[in-house]
């Protein structure tokens, strides 16, 4: 009997070197999952029909042994595929060291394929951006280069090529959930009632708070899918078990959740907090075609 309990623990405890050599060598340095998705949008014109949109959140450089490499291979990836829009979901840095100019300066270094493809690019910031206090530098670094940061605004995507813009595709964006910045009032001000529009937040819970038909498309970040994910059930993480985002963990939160119309995607992003573990939750970019329609899949 004390054999058998011996072997047990033994194979116990090679199971969780592997399942720890796995979450920190190789899914997050080498296995990018890319989500695509066809997504109706009400009052979409149809020049606007094919519209692809990208998105990418949560870098979070400076966090120790960030996930640098794959944040490179995610922004090749976007750039290969040509959307007609880049989204960025914030929480481009995580910590106060190294300084923060230098964070800021290797974000840019690796946005830079980007910037330079030409593909239109807009910003949110995250709660790491702010809480470390880079918010300023990142916003007149991204803005310098081109990429508008949208804080509690929204602004019209350049039209397709060869078409006017008399019914112009809006991207909103809202500010993180940290106390005085997010304003979704003044961000949907910027927009007409009847235009059609993706939504860009860094929170998922700021989801909820969004009125009816005012967010076919709603595209967040934040949570990392949990970073760690009970094998087949991916809600099953230690954020989807915290009382604040239990259900928007990942994917697409339930069409029960939030007001009549509105629908969002939570996005796995690059990064890591707190520890450089991905299990079950792969670092991710998501590309949405947009087509015109009531809303919905």
């Amino acid at each position: 009997m004390k054999r058998w309990i011996t072997r047990i623990a033994i194979a116990l405890g090679t199971t969780l070197v592997l399942l720890l050599v796995y979450g920190v060598a190789v899914e997050p340095r080498f296995i990018l999952d890319e989500e695509r998705w066809r997504v109706s949008i009400p009052s979409l014109g149809e020049e606007w029909a094919g519209t692809d949109v990208a998105v990418l959140s949560d870098m979070q450089i400076g966090m120790w042994w960030a996930n640098e490499g794959m944040v490179e291979k995610a922004i090749g990836e976007i750039v290969s595929a040509e959307p007609d829009v880049a989204l960025l979901g914030g929480d481009f840095v995580y910590s106060e060291e190294p300084d923060i100019p230098t964070q800021v300066d290797r974000v840019m270094e690796l946005l830079d394929p980007l910037v330079e493809s030409g593909i239109p690019t807009y910003a949110v910031l995250g709660n790491h951006d702010y809480a470390v206090g880079a918010a300023d530098e990142l916003t007149t670094a991204l803005e310098d280069a081109g990429v508008p940061v949208l804080k509690n605004t929204a602004v019209p995507v350049p039209s397709p090529e060869g078409t006017g813009n008399e019914r112009p595709l809006y991207v909103v964006g809202i500010g993180p959930a940290v106390p005085g910045e997010a304003d979704i009032e003044a961000a949907l001000d910027d927009v007409p009632d009847d235009a059609p529009r993706v939504v860009l937040v860094h929170n998922p819970t700021t989801f909820d708070s969004l009125p009816a038909g005012t967010a076919p498309l709603t595209l967040a970040g934040h949570t990392h899918c949990g970073q760690i994910a009970l094998p087949g059930t991916p809600r099953w993480s230690y954020v989807a078990l915290t009382d604040e985002e239990k259900i928007v963990a990942d994917g697409w939160a339930p069409a029960r959740h939030g007001a009549d119309g509105n629908r969002m995607f939570v996005t796995c992003g690059i990064g890591f907090s707190v520890i450089p573990v991905r299990i079950n939750a792969p670092p991710q970019v998501a590309f949405f075609e947009l087509v015109p329609g009531e809303g919905g899949l």
